[in-house]
């Protein structure tokens, strides 16, 4: 039998149908990966627990139904590219532990919270090159991008920035300020923001 142009482009582009979901996402591109990700939180983790809890380790976590800002981000990575933030922050703490904040007088990593704070996330992904410089426009931010901030100037808050839109034109940012997971328009409303991209190694 002879194959025409036209039957082989058909079958090529049939081929997304054949394959499993499973595959069909992984073809994706990763930031629409981690977004999908964190939206998926939504409805599940309804609640904000800040309190400090033994964790397995690693890909340690607590019941999702409740979390703090961090764990949207840290389950975002594990869900999309299973990239465990506890362990990544764990081992560059205890290879560079002078590097990292000292705002909790630890003397030694601890891996139940380190990962789980805002100023060790920034930190790490300092370390790691993937600080981005912050946009002068809200319209410059992209989907995908890590979004942090200093509520009143001064508590930490990180969200992931959407593929959705504010009226306003900007993204949308998923995040948990307190009120579970959510998707909200929060672009310029803090100080100190700042941006990093940390795509799947």
């Amino acid at each position: 039998m002879t194959l025409t142009r036209r039957s082989v482009l058909a079958g090529f582009n049939a081929l997304p149908f054949l394959m499993p979901r499973a595959a069909q996402a992984e073809l994706r591109p990763w930031d629409m990966r981690l977004i999908d990700a964190a939206r998926a939180q939504i409805g599940v983790t309804t609640s904000y627990d800040p309190a400090y809890v033994r964790l397995a380790y690693p890909m340690g976590d607590t019941n999702r139904k409740s979390g703090v800002c961090t764990d949207v981000i840290i389950r975002a990575y594990r869900d999309a590219f299973a990239l465990d933030l506890q362990q990544l922050v764990h081992e560059d703490m205890k290879d560079a532990f002078s590097n990292y904040p000292k705002s909790w007088g630890l003397t030694k990593p601890d891996r139940n919270i380190d990962h789980r704070r805002v100023p060790n996330l920034e930190r790490y992904f300092e370390r790691k090159g993937w600080n981005k410089t912050t946009p002068a426009r809200l319209a410059d931010w992209q989907a995908g991008d890590i979004h942090t901030m200093r509520l009143g100037g001064r508590l930490p808050h990180i969200a992931i920035v959407s593929n959705k839109f504010a009226p306003g034109g900007h993204r949308l940012v998923i995040h948990n300020i307190g009120g579970g997971t959510r998707e909200e328009d929060l672009l310029g409303v803090y100080e100190n923001e700042r941006r990093f991209r940390f795509p799947p190694e």
